[in-house]
């Protein structure tokens, strides 16, 4: 295609993309931005994904898709709290790992309402069946439960793009676990592995 060049590499040019929409947001991302940042000419980024927003869209999905993997791998804990635990310690990590943008793309950018509407119902699905196997109660409203976690998620990832550390994000994450409906016949929940690691250490 005219303009790109014989070694561009798709692939490396969509994660260098993801990182920029993930730093500054869709709006304040500009294709001179995005250009010199992948090393790459105008005409080859129009070449290789069409224009700005589909490049958005495409840089997004991949960002999704990863998303979803983890929260999937969690999921198949053996209890809705166990997996709830997990993607949020999980989030905590991942939004204030060093190596990338601090916060999340999916739960921050305003265009990607359907992508955390997704994520909702992901949530919600491993609650009921939470319900259905007994270790949350049968009146737990799973539909509010999970959107109350979606907020919590986009609360972590605002507090990681404001400068918070790992443990100030993990601590939120704390709180909201403890938010969960006791396991049917227990007083209380189960506090986060990562803490009680921490309070075993000398």
């Amino acid at each position: 295609m005219a303009g790109r060049p014989r070694s561009f590499d798709r692939d490396a040019a969509l994660a260098v993309a993801v990182e920029q929409f993930w730093r500054a947001g869709y709006d304040e991302t500009s294709v001179a931005t995005l250009t010199a940042a992948m090393g790459v000419t105008p005409p080859s980024l129009y070449a290789a994904f069409g224009d700005k927003h589909r490049l958005f869209e495409e840089a997004s999905a991949a960002y999704f898709q990863r998303t979803c993997e983890a929260v999937d791998r969690a999921a198949t804990l053996a209890t809705a709290r166990d997996a709830i635990a997990q993607i949020l310690d999980d989030a905590a990590r991942a939004h204030t790992e060093s190596a990338t943008p601090p916060g999340c793309l999916m739960l921050t950018e305003p265009r990607l309402g359907a992508q955390r509407e997704a994520l909702r119902k992901r949530l919600e699905d491993r609650l009921e069946q939470g319900v259905r196997d007994g270790d949350l109660p049968a009146t737990t409203d799973t539909g509010r439960l999970a959107v109350f976690l979606v907020a919590v998620l986009r609360g972590m990832s605002g507090c990681a793009r404001d400068g918070g550390s790992a443990e100030d994000v993990l601590a939120i994450a704390e709180v909201a676990l403890a938010a969960l409906p006791p396991r049917p016949g227990s007083t209380h929940g189960t506090a986060p592995s990562h803490h009680s690691q921490e309070e075993d250490r000398p």
